[in-house]
């Protein structure tokens, strides 16, 4: 009769897994942050975006923030007395995942100047798609090109108001993970 060797399963290493902390936590606090005051477009939203693109894993760097946002979303609009509608905010939502794609691109680099540069893409196609979607919407402009300039335009202000907030909320969102990368969860470091 022969003997089975029973061996324990090998515990798979947590940067094999989908259990990213540090990463999570920031995401999570990038979504908390929106709600509290600040300048118009000055909200972490498009770096956190960009920054779950690069630092969760799979799915959960998609999900994660578009669930966050429909957490928060209503909230804010109902602090202003808005009604919310998820269909007005479509061309937002889905910007914000072209911003998760761009952030996939820096899955394994620290490199600050690849992260400046993802950020700025991220701004900068958050203002093209969602003006595009305001001027579609709205009644303000009218459905020609000239409705179309004017409209885009007259964003150009908010459209600092994002980048600076991008870059700023970007730095200290991949800072931090830096850092708590190399003192406290080890196994997220991008190596």
């Amino acid at each position: 009769m022969a003997i089975i060797e029973v061996m324990e399963p090998t515990p798979r290493p947590i940067e094999a897994s989908n259990w990213r902390p540090a990463a999570l936590a920031l995401t999570v606090f990038g979504a908390i942050a929106r709600l509290l005051p600040h300048p118009p477009n000055f909200a972490p939203v498009g770096a956190t975006s960009v920054f779950a693109g690069a630092r969760l894993p799979g799915w959960q760097a998609y999900i994660v923030p578009l669930l966050l946002m429909a957490v928060t979303d209503p909230i804010i609009y109902a602090s202003y007395g808005i009604p919310f509608s998820f269909k007005s905010r479509a061309w937002i939502y889905a910007s914000f995942l072209i911003s998760v794609w761009i952030g996939r691109r820096l899955r394994r680099t620290e490199n600050p100047a690849y992260i400046s540069l993802a950020l700025f893409a991220s701004a900068l196609q958050f203002f093209l798609i969602s003006n595009f979607g305001a001027w579609l919407e709205s009644r303000l402009y009218a459905q020609t090109t000239a409705g179309l300039v004017a409209c885009y335009t007259a964003a150009i202000p908010f459209f600092g108001w994002t980048l600076l907030g991008d870059l700023c909320y970007g730095a200290a969102f991949f800072a931090l993970h830096a850092w708590l990368s190399r003192t406290v969860s080890t196994r997220e470091a991008i190596v």
